[in-house]
């Protein structure tokens, strides 16, 4: 039996981090070129705030110093957001070791995050029969907002997830399988936001970063009804992906697997593309029954 994906951990991954980094620097970029004015102090503070919980989460536990080095905000400024954050219960002082680690209130606000999501039993049970049957990890992802959101993983330490990718993973939609099946679903004008705000970062040397190339890609994806994305995402790693469809046979989610390249093949691509199909059939029918909500 595989393992399920539980709440969000504390700490990233190295290759998360280097995922999070590529795929946010055009961003940043872009966010720059726009507008030169200094931001109101409410928002940088709010900004400073977000940045000291990620750092603390990410270090598993940090002393004020070492935020304030790191981050380069002021001491006094670091100190001050801190114990805020200790009062409304999202950090903790250990004060005997003069540090600080993550409050309990995270807890509740990752169980509260699970509840809004809500995958369907029936659903956390196909991806589960997914992952048994085709031997890869299996993911089940989702619109969320404007975003492609990971909702569901299951893998195993015999056919385990692609590192980055956990509940809540909303990155590189271009370069991953689940992503470009659901782009592939959207309008002109919401591909063109989507892009816009997200960007189409080169993760490896086979991404395909250039505009043009990538929609008649997802052209050829919406064609197909299949997407395929070999080594654009984690070097040596190939994915696959189906459409979870509505009653007007629109995309609203999809259904995945990664293995490693070296064991994929004209059969084998043939039998993982069978059990997606009919994995995300099933789902479909599902959720067209049932009138269930996808998040």
């Amino acid at each position: 039996m595989g393992r399920t994906a539980g709440p969000p951990t504390p700490c990233f991954v190295r290759s998360d981090r280097y995922v999070r980094r590529r795929v946010n620097v055009t961003v940043e970029k872009k966010t720059a070129k726009k507008s030169s004015a200094p931001r109101d102090s409410s928002v940088q503070t709010i900004e400073r705030t977000l940045a000291i919980l990620e750092f603390v989460s990410e270090r598993g536990g940090a002393t004020a110093r070492e935020v304030s080095e790191t981050l380069q905000y002021p001491l006094p400024t670091v100190y001050r957001l801190m114990q805020a954050l200790v009062q409304a219960d999202y950090l903790t002082h250990l004060q005997t070791e003069h540090r600080f680690e993550l409050g309990f209130k995270l807890d509740q606000l990752g169980a509260s995050l699970h509840r809004q999501v809500g995958v369907p039993a029936m659903v956390r049970s196909e991806i589960q029969i997914l992952h048994d049957y085709a031997k890869a990890a299996a993911y089940f992802a989702i619109y969320r907002g404007t975003g492609v959101v990971l909702a569901y993983v299951v893998d195993s330490p015999r056919y385990p997830r692609l590192q980055p990718l956990r509940f809540g993973f909303h990155e590189a939609a271009h370069a991953t399988a689940f992503g470009k099946i659901m782009l592939s679903g959207m309008s002109k004008a919401q591909l063109d936001q989507y892009l816009e705000a997200h960007g189409t970062s080169d993760l490896t040397p086979s991404t395909i970063t250039d505009r043009a190339k990538l929609e008649e890609h997802l052209a050829e994806v919406g064609n197909r009804g299949i997407a395929w994305e070999k080594e654009e995402f984690i070097p040596g790693m190939t994915c696959a992906a189906i459409g979870v469809r509505n009653d007007a046979g629109m995309v609203v989610g999809s259904v995945a697997i990664s293995t490693p390249s070296q064991d994929t093949g004209p059969v084998r691509d043939r039998e993982l593309e069978r059990r997606l199909r009919d994995t995300a059939n099933r789902i479909s029918r599902y959720y067209r029954t049932t009138q269930a909500p996808i998040a």
